[in-house]
């Protein structure tokens, strides 16, 4: 998997995880790339420095580990960007994904239900989906 540090035209910053970059230059091509911020599609690869190993004589960064409460907030955050920025397509998710991969319906994002069955028959066909966050709230 190869992450890029993705802009839009307005130049919101977020990032991306594709197979290889032919993964990601499909997915631009047929509009499938959407700004988190603005829905924009107008999508580019930002500059990004390269990851360069320390020498074994530098003093390494600690970081504290992220505590669960900040991870929850990060996944709440996903989800309702999901949620403010794709189209809700209920339990058509896995009809409306083809439709839009075999370009017979516009580009977009959208979330539903889909079943596993479904799920992995989309996978298979190259469609790339990824499920939504479960929260903690969900499981009441």
């Amino acid at each position: 998997m190869i992450r890029y540090d993705l802009t839009c035209e307005s130049d919101h910053e977020f990032d991306g995880w594709f197979s290889d970059s032919e993964a990601f230059d499909a997915q631009v091509k047929a509009n499938l790339i959407q700004c988190p911020n603005c829905g924009s599609i107008d999508v580019r690869k930002a500059l990004m420095t390269p990851s360069l190993g320390k020498k074994q004589n530098q003093k390494v960064d600690q970081k504290k580990p992220e505590t669960q409460k900040d991870l929850v907030n990060t996944l709440r955050e996903i989800r309702r960007k999901v949620e403010e920025n794709a189209d809700y397509v209920g339990d058509k998710f896995a009809e409306e994904a083809r439709k839009i991969h075999y370009k017979e319906a516009e580009g977009r994002g959208i979330y539903g239900e889909t079943t596993i069955e479904d799920a992995k028959s989309l996978s298979e066909e190259g469609i790339e989906i990824h499920p939504l966050p479960i929260l903690p709230e969900d499981q009441n």
